[in-house]
């Protein structure tokens, strides 16, 4: 699947996560400071910008039970776009690309067993997540 890779006529990697997701929010606060270049942008799933990104992608807009990586014009999904981030993140952690070994319906399953029980296990919050001042600029909404 492909969308038109750019923001504002600029090329970035835009990362949309469940706004209510407790485990989606701790992602972005870990990525923001392993990522001093600022490639990734985020955009909330329940967003203006989420839901457009998405009918863009050629995916559902209400669907929130993923994580979705924009990059370089294509689009991906669960663990394919959780490896994507780690590989360009800094410090030790493409280390976990690794993992790629692993074949995708295999890496798949267990990415979608967690998150059928993220909520149970780590909480859902009452709104969507409002960045935080040092956030908001890398948040397209």
């Amino acid at each position: 699947m492909r969308y038109p890779g750019r923001v504002d006529g600029e090329a970035q990697s835009i990362l949309l996560i469940d706004g209510e997701c407790n485990v989606c929010t701790w992602t972005v606060r870990f990525v923001v400071p392993r990522d001093p270049e600022g490639r990734f942008a985020f955009a909330t799933l329940q967003s203006p910008s989420g839901r457009r990104l998405l009918e863009q992608a050629g995916l559902p807009p209400d669907r929130l039970d993923t994580v979705v990586l924009l990059e370089d014009g294509a689009v991906h999904r669960r663990s394919a776009a959780v490896l994507r981030v780690v590989r360009r993140l800094s410090g030790a952690w493409p280390l976990l690309c690794v993992l790629w070994l692993i074949p995708r319906p295999l890496r798949d399953r267990l990415y979608d067993a967690f998150a059928a029980r993220r909520y149970r296990w780590f909480g859902r919050r009452d709104e969507c997540l409002v960045p935080t001042p040092d956030l908001a600029p890398r948040f397209l909404d």
